[in-house]
C-alpha cells in the first residue's frame, strides 16, 4: 500500500524518526532505487513536510547528526542542501520564474489550438503512451501526489526527449499534482533535465538504467529516445543580491500570516504574541489549470495544523482562508483586529511571493506594514547560490558549524526532534 502523507507536524516527526536509522549508509547505497509506491523504506519521503516546513531543515540535520557521523550521512545531507540550493538560486534569479510562467501561458495557448499537441499531451497526462514505466509513474502521481526522485528525472527526460512535449507543460503537470510541489525545485529540475539550468547538460533516460534501478519492474525496450539534444534560450541568468528581510517587531501590535511556504512560524523568533493569526492557502495559484486533490489537501491540512498549533500556543484568535483578493482580505483582517503590522515567514520566489507582492499596494495604501522574516538557514545557504551547487556543497561544514550543529554522533534525544 502506498505511503500515506498526513499533513501535520506530529506525522512529520514520526516519519523523521522512522527514517533516521537508514539516513546513513543504507540511504547512500539504495536511494536511487525506485522499488514502487508500496516500498519507500530506502528514501526519507520527508519532502512534503520539508516543502511546507512542517519540518525544518535544521532540525532534520540535527537529528541525523545525532545518530550518524557526517561521513556516513553525507549523501543525505547533500540532498537536503540541494533543496536549499534550488530555493536560493531561484530567489536570486526571479526572472527564471517569470520566464517559466510566460512560457507556460504560451504553451497552454498552443495546447488549445494545436490538435496534434493536444492528443500527445492528453496521452501523456492520462498515462496511455504505451511506455510501461512512464504510464505507471503517471498513474502513481495522479493517485498519490508523490514520485521517487529518480522516477521524476526519468519521467521528465521521456516527456521532453521521447514524447517531444514542451517542458513547461511537464513542469506544470508535476507542480499541479505533487504534494511537495515547489516552484524552485520543480522548475529548476525540469530545466536541468532539458539543458537549460546547466547550459548544454541534459539528462537522458536510458533503458538499462530504468531496468536496473526499478529491479526489473519495467523494461521500455526500444521506445525511448537515444539522444538528448539540449534546449536553448536567450535569457539573462545573472544573480541579484538577496532582497532585504525584515526584523520581528519588538513592541508593536501585529498579526501573524501563515502560508503553505512555512508552517512553523512559532520558531521565527517572535518577541511577543500576535493579536491574531490568519492562515491563507494559495495552492490554486500554482497554475491556470486545476490543482490536484493530493496537493490541495496537503497544503490545506498543513496550514490548518499550523494555525491550530500557533493559535493554541499564543492563545489568540486563529482563522483560515483561501486567498481571493489577498490585499483586500489582509486589510480587512488588520482593521478588524486593530493592528498596523503583518508578520509572515519570508516567501521565496513563486506563487505565494507573487500573491503577497500583489497585495502590497493595498497594504501600503491602508498604512499597514508587511514584515517578512527570513530564517537563518536560508540566509546561510542562499548567499552561496551565485554559481553552481558545488560551491554551496563545499560550504556545508561551515554552515553546519554556524547553525551550532556537531558532526560527532550522540545518542538520539527527544530534543533533537523538538520544534
Amino acid at each position: 500500500m502506498p505511503v500515506q502523507h498526513v499533513p501535520g507536524r506530529e506525522a512529520a516527526l514520526r516519519q523523521l524518526a522512522k527514517f533516521l536509522p537508514n539516513a546513513g549508509s543504507v540511504y547512500a547505497s539504495t536511494r536511487n532505487f525506485d522499488y514502487g509506491p508500496d516500498d519507500r523504506n530506502n528514501v526519507s519521503i520527508l519532502s512534503p513536510y520539508l516543502r511546507h516546513r512542517l519540518l525544518l531543515e535544521r532540525e532534520v540535520l540535527e537529528a541525523v547528526l545525532a545518530e550518524h557521523t557526517f561521513d556516513a550521512a553525507e549523501k543525505f545531507i547533500q540532498e537536503l542542501f540541494w533543496r536549499a540550493y534550488f530555493k536560493g538560486w531561484l530567489e536570486r534569479r526571479p526572472q527564471i520564474w517569470k520566464a517559466y510562467r510566460q512560457g507556460l501561458t504560451t504553451q497552454l495557448d498552443k495546447l488549445e489550438h494545436d490538435a496534434d499537441l493536444r492528443v500527445a499531451y492528453d496521452r501523456a497526462v492520462r498515462g496511455s503512451t504505451g511506455i510501461d514505466c512512464f504510464d505507471a509513474w503517471t498513474k502513481e502521481l495522479l493517485e498519490t501526489g508523490y514520485l521517487h526522485n529518480h522516477a521524476r528525472m526519468w519521467f521528465a527526460s521521456i516527456w521532453v526527449f521521447t514524447l517531444e512535449l514542451p517542458w513547461e507543460l511537464g513542469a506544470d503537470f508535476f507542480y499541479r499534482h505533487l504534494m511537495d510541489g515547489d516552484p524552485a525545485s520543480n522548475t529548476l529540475s525540469w530545466r536541468w533535465v532539458c539543458g537549460l539550468h546547466t547550459r548544454g547538460k541534459t539528462y537522458l533516460a536510458r533503458v538499462s538504467n530504468i531496468t536496473s534501478y526499478t529491479n526489473n519492474r519495467f523494461n521500455p525496450g526500444r521506445r525511448l529516445a537515444t539522444s538528448a539534444p539540449p534546449l536553448h534560450e536567450r535569457l539573462d541568468v545573472a544573480p541579484r543580491a538577496l532582497p532585504e528581510a525584515g526584523q520581528a517587531p519588538s513592541a508593536h501590535a501585529y498579526g501573524l500570516l501563515i502560508t503553505e511556504e512555512d508552517c512553523m512560524p512559532e520558531t521565527l523568533g517572535l518577541h511577543h504574541a500576535p493579536q491574531a493569526v490568519l492562515g491563507v492557502t494559495m495552492t490554486g495559484r500554482r497554475s491556470p489549470l486545476p490543482i490536484a486533490l493530493p496537493a490541495r489537501a496537503f497544503a490545506l491540512g498543513a496550514v490548518a495544523d499550523a494555525i491550530e498549533r500557533v493559535g493554541r500556543r499564543f492563545d489568540v484568535v486563529a482563522e483560515q482562508a483561501e486567498a481571493g483578493d489577498l490585499g483586500a482580505e489582509l486589510v480587512a483582517w488588520a482593521y478588524a483586529h486593530g493592528f498596523g503590522r503583518i508578520v509572515t515567514a519570508y516567501p521565496a520566489t513563486g506563487p505565494v511571493a507573487d500573491s503577497i507582492a500583489g497585495a502590497k499596494p493595498a497594504l501600503d495604501e491602508a498604512g499597514i506594514r508587511l514584515v517578512k522574516l527570513r530564517r537563518a538557514y536560508d540566509e546561510l545557504t542562499w548567499r552561496h547560490t551565485d554559481r553552481g551547487y558545488f560551491r554551496l556543497q563545499s560550504r556545508i561544514p561551515d554552515i553546519l558549524s554556524a547553525l551550532g550543529l556537531s558532526a560527532t554522533p550522540e545518542p538520539l534525544k527527544d530534543s533533537a526532534l523538538a520544534g
